[in-house]
């Protein structure tokens, strides 16, 4: 269909996670639990990190996280599940809009989030005296309102971009959201330049934040090594270890989606990564950044406690 021709759509189709009916009831049952884990798990991070003696600049950067976490699952989820049981995947036009504007938007505002939260442990151990002072509460929320501010630059850019092409051919869409790479395969103009900035915004958005979080570390580390307590500095390496595991799958799986938007071999590999993405590490999150930390579960226990008495 000549490019001159096209019409604007109206609604898309959602191919799903998988086209084979037996695997249906499973995956949503499966993503069922994994949500449910999501949203309790985030939330209780929300609510255990207003607790007076944890009123510190990490969590209240904890608590922006989980609250990002629950949105991209909830951008994401349901619509997936619904997909998953019913025969009717479409989605209209302005949903597909807002669904990838609201992906890409929580994706890069989150990971300026973990590029600030880094520098903040890296100032609490590399200068501890004057931690207070340089990492202030209105430090704090510059930095969120920042990290929201960039996100929203990025998302109004790319959502802008992918709309302005010329859709023509079939409106299915093989993938169980609206994202960047299936809708370019729809496209039926050369898309060639928008994949060039497609590449370009993935590493400003993922692996500019990836680097300055490893450089932040490297100081960590680096000062951490001067410590003469042995278990002092297993206790330390073994948090940034943590860190660093689920940003380098954050980091991992968004490149790989990312990097290749055309790619059609891939298809079924970007879904899982996608769906790790969107769905497994929105549940990783609070049990490696938070549930693992001593004082987070004294909060957890006195809160039981309280509420066993009741």
């Amino acid at each position: 269909q000549d490019a001159g021709n096209h019409t604007l759509p109206t609604e898309f189709v959602l191919s799903g996670l998988s086209s084979r009916p037996e695997l249906q009831h499973l995956l949503f049952f499966t993503i069922c639990f994994v949500y449910s884990m999501t949203l309790i798990g985030n939330l209780l991070i929300c609510m255990l990190t207003v607790h007076p003696t944890l009123h510190t600049p990490m969590y209240f950067f904890l608590r922006v996280l989980s609250c990002l976490d629950i949105s991209t699952a909830s951008v994401v989820v349901p619509k997936m599940l619904v997909t998953l049981l019913s025969e009717d995947r479409s989605i209209s036009y302005l949903g597909c809009v807002t669904q990838l504007y609201c992906v890409v938007f929580l994706a890069a505002t989150e990971w300026f989030l973990l590029a600030a939260m880094a520098l903040d442990r890296c100032v609490a151990v590399c200068w501890p005296l004057r931690y207070a002072a340089i990492v202030s509460p209105r430090v704090c929320l510059a930095l969120v309102l920042l990290s929201c501010g960039s996100g929203k630059a990025v998302a109004v850019l790319q959502t802008a971009w992918v709309f302005t092409l010329a859709l023509c051919g079939p409106r299915r869409i093989n993938y169980f959201f609206c994202d960047i790479p299936p809708l370019l395969v729809l496209a039926c103009t050369d898309t060639s330049p928008y994949e060039k900035q497609l590449i370009s915004a993935t590493v400003l958005v993922i692996l500019t934040p990836f680097c300055l979080i490893l450089l932040s570390y490297a100081c960590i580390i680096s000062s951490i090594l001067k410590i003469s307590s042995a278990q002092s500095r297993h206790k330390a390496f073994s948090t940034c270890s943590s860190h660093l595991a689920v940003v380098t799958l954050y980091c991992a799986s968004g490149t790989l989606i990312y990097l290749q938007p055309k790619s059609s071999n891939s298809q079924d590999t970007k879904k899982i990564l996608a769906l790790i993405y969107t769905t497994v590490i929105p549940t990783l999150n609070p049990l490696i950044y938070s549930l693992r930390n001593k004082e987070v579960k004294e909060v957890l226990i006195r809160v039981v406690a309280v509420l066993m008495k009741k």
